[in-house]
């Protein structure tokens, strides 16, 4: 029997806390999510900015880790960075405005690889997260990054252009009221890297509420990574 998604739906996975301890002694704290069978490939999400609010439990990564093992067979890999506190507890450290939290991304993206054997890892960040993705997650066994509501609040023009040197795709997914970098600016702030792919996302916002809108960004963020070029179903 089928049941409607809906925010609070919580599909079948093995769900495991973690901690990490970065190069530099901090201790991070995250949970994976994995599928009951076969995984077709892994996300490692990079949350909103802290002082903010945001953390591995805002709301799409949340959804993220609540559907996509059961509905994609896709293994999500949430984490706070440095001096970040969710539901699940607190990583150790301070906030760094997305400097030191250069190495809490390759920590975890060592952890992914080394720890949990994941194959097809891709980097998912959202906001804040689109900026450590974008200057810090070099590391050439990831196969790209899927950024979600991309501010470009302090990834400078030499970080972008890295990646003209970098053969991985770059996903872009930007609302169409976003607050803080629309599709047109996108368009004209990421020209620098021309392979970089932006979809436009209608009557979407930067916190993607609402249930349509998750469903957009799990459905892209499926399609990325497991080639499935269908939307999630809306029962399951």
């Amino acid at each position: 029997m089928t049941e409607i998604i809906r925010p609070s739906t919580v599909l079948p996975a093995l769900r495991t806390p973690f901690h990490v301890i970065t190069s530099d002694g901090i201790d991070l704290i995250g949970e994976v999510s994995s599928p009951l069978g076969q995984s077709k490939g892994a996300i490692l999400t990079l949350h909103p900015l802290p002082i903010a609010g945001g953390m591995m439990d805002s709301h799409v990564y949340k959804k993220a880790a609540n559907r996509l093992p059961a509905m994609a067979g896709i293994t999500v890999v949430r984490f706070n960075t440095r001096g970040t506190t969710s539901e699940a507890g607190s990583s150790t450290g301070e906030f760094d405005n997305g400097g030191a939290e250069g190495i809490d991304v390759q920590a975890m993206i060592d952890y992914c690889f080394d720890i949990l054997k994941l194959e097809n890892l891709w980097i998912v960040g959202w906001s804040f997260g689109t900026d450590l993705a974008l200057r810090h997650a070099r590391d050439p066994r990831h196969k790209g990054l899927i950024l979600l509501s991309p501010p470009l609040r302090t990834t400078t023009d030499v970080e972008l252009t890295y990646w003209n040197s970098d053969p991985r795709p770059i996903t872009a997914l930007v609302p169409e009221h976003d607050d803080y970098l629309k599709p047109d600016e996108a368009l004209r702030r990421f020209a620098i890297v021309p392979k970089l792919k932006i979809i436009p996302v209608d009557d979407a916002k930067h916190l993607w509420l609402g249930e349509p809108a998750v469903h957009r960004v799990l459905s892209e963020i499926n399609t990325i990574v497991t080639g499935d070029t269908a939307a999630l179903p809306l029962e399951f």
